[in-house]
């Protein structure tokens, strides 16, 4: 009996012995078979010369017409604020409160330390030196096209350097509109009024009401 139990066990270590023996096998064999090739693939480093084109570059040019994905500018008069060489005269997008109030904020931030909070040429830094700009109100400018303001913060001009980086396209157009409420404001006369503006105006007000808070009694 004691024999029999010995020799199962001897059989049973050969046996997993030789499953070992096996898998290591078959490890040493998978290992033989992976290569380096993907991993170290020949490519050029940055500006490499290269032997394959003749120009020697290995760096090749953008195909012409290549666009990069979310840059597609298919509306010269939207990116450009030009037409036929032209500055546009409208805005070339629906004109709502929010685009005004959005107009206002950029104008704030981006044009107000030179051209002032009311267009008129004298931000802070003209305080302190830097060359004064035109103001908004003056006749030239208040006659100029909506697409020469576009251009002139697309490219800059004279001492004003471009905006092009800083200020999207869009806001570009809502800081228009809102230089054409702050001309307006410096010059509009009574009949550009409504009928109730002109009533307010007449009774003396200067603000428009207050709006009733939701659920509060109305009043005639």
């Amino acid at each position: 009996m004691t024999s029999s139990l010995s020799s199962l066990w001897a059989t049973c270590r050969g046996i997993r012995r030789a499953s070992m023996a096996a898998a290591m096998l078959a490890a040493l064999i998978g290992a033989a078979g992976c290569r380096q090739d993907m991993h170290d693939g020949p490519r050029y480093k940055p500006l490499q010369s290269s032997e394959i084109y003749p120009d020697k570059q290995s760096a090749r040019p953008i195909i012409e017409g290549t666009v990069p994905r979310g840059f597609l500018k298919d509306d010269d008069v939207f990116y450009t604020g030009m037409q036929g060489g032209a500055p546009v005269e409208k805005i070339p997008m629906p004109l709502t409160d929010a685009v005004i109030a959005r107009g206002r904020e950029r104008f704030n931030i981006y044009c107000t330390p030179c051209h002032g909070v009311a267009g008129d040429g004298d931000g802070m830094i003209v305080k302190r030196g830097y060359k004064q700009p035109t103001s908004y109100h003056d006749p030239r400018l208040r006659n100029e096209r909506a697409g020469y303001f576009f251009d002139v913060m697309t490219r800059g001009f004279g001492q004003m350097p471009d905006y092009a980086a800083q200020v999207s396209p869009r806001d570009r157009w809502a800081i228009v509109a809102y230089i054409r409420a702050l001309q307006l404001s410096q010059h509009a006369s009574v009949g550009d009024l409504t009928t109730v503006e002109r009533e307010r105006l007449e009774r003396g007000e200067t603000s428009s009401p207050e709006p009733a808070a939701e659920g509060a009694p109305q009043h005639d």
